[in-house]
């Protein structure tokens, strides 16, 4: 049976949370650092192909078995270009424009996309007025971020921002998608979906970026791409599937919030970059857009409010 929707919150659950928030933020992290070495496309190459040998041999390891049918395959491929491909290539390439934390922020509208695309998609997740209210306070935070010189033609950066919010679009039909592996291990669809996505990215990296004229990359941006696969890709996916089973989907949301908190501390500490005044309010405005797609925060403040 599917975990209950909203399970409780422990210590463990917690920590696992934060640690999840850490993996996924950090990737935005390791980007950076690998970026200055590599291509958008190697450093995905990289990513999704030891991530993959990793869950692959993951699941071995538990006596789990990757499907022969070839029907599988076929979901894992749509599953792969929607989850793994598309985003993580638009992502990359548009860490080479944009701050890794800026990236993050605008990352973090990926469940105002599923909310709005469930609703026509589905006939059990209807846009309710908390929902409607958290999608416009997303997208209003994400016109702040662009601001009005945006209307005067569109900058490099305008663009790479474009391309962050079309990964989180991306991100979000693979969540929809991602319904029709219910009743597979999620271990063996993490796998599969990384398995086909390396398949893919294989001959369209090597055609374009010609990874093997590249010079050698530092020990920085070896160890960044080994970060980004084993930690932030490899690892997050064990993480997310054993805080779904312990905590369930909803409270799962709650990494969203934390994520670009993450980036932001990193991107800070080790890496020098700030936000302006108009990305922390957009951040905020996303942040309110998030909690109210949530619920929580609203059901707590009326259960206590001031008589």
């Amino acid at each position: 049976m599917p975990p209950p929707a909203r399970l409780a919150m422990g210590r463990l659950e917690w920590s696992l949370l934060l640690a999840l928030s850490v993996l996924w933020g950090g990737s935005f992290f390791f980007a950076e650092i690998a970026l200055h070495d590599l291509p958008p496309l190697t450093v995905l190459l990289g990513r999704v192909g030891i991530a993959a040998f990793v869950l692959v041999a993951g699941a071995y390891a538990t006596g789990q078995r990757m499907p022969r049918d070839w029907r599988p395959w076929r979901r894992f491929v749509i599953m792969g270009i929607l989850n793994n491909v598309i985003p993580f290539s638009l992502i990359l390439w548009a860490q080479t424009q944009i701050e890794g934390s800026l990236a993050a922020i605008l990352n973090a509208t990926t469940p105002m996309f599923v909310v709005a695309l469930a609703h026509v998609a589905t006939v059990d997740e209807k846009l309710t007025a908390a929902k409607l209210a958290g999608v416009v306070l997303g997208f209003a935070g994400v016109a702040i971020m662009f601001g009005y010189d945006t209307l005067a033609g569109f900058s490099p950066r305008d663009t790479a921002q474009l391309c962050v919010l079309g990964a989180a679009f991306s991100s979000a039909l693979a969540g929809l998608y991602g319904r029709r592996f219910s009743a597979m291990p999620p271990l063996v669809t993490a796998a599969g979906q990384l398995c086909a996505a390396t398949i893919l990215i294989l001959p369209i990296a090597l055609a374009i970026e010609r990874p093997w004229l590249l010079p050698v990359p530092g020990a920085a941006a070896t160890g960044a791409v080994a970060g980004i696969a084993i930690l932030s890709t490899a690892g997050a996916y064990i993480l997310y599937f054993r805080i779904l089973a312990l905590a369930g989907a909803s409270n799962l949301l709650l990494v969203t919030f934390l994520i670009p908190v993450t980036a932001i501390i990193l991107g800070a500490l080790f890496l020098g970059e700030q936000l302006s005044a108009a990305q922390v309010a957009g951040m905020l405005a996303i942040a309110a857009g998030l909690a109210a797609i949530d619920g929580r925060l609203l059901k707590f403040l009326l259960r206590n409010r001031f008589p």
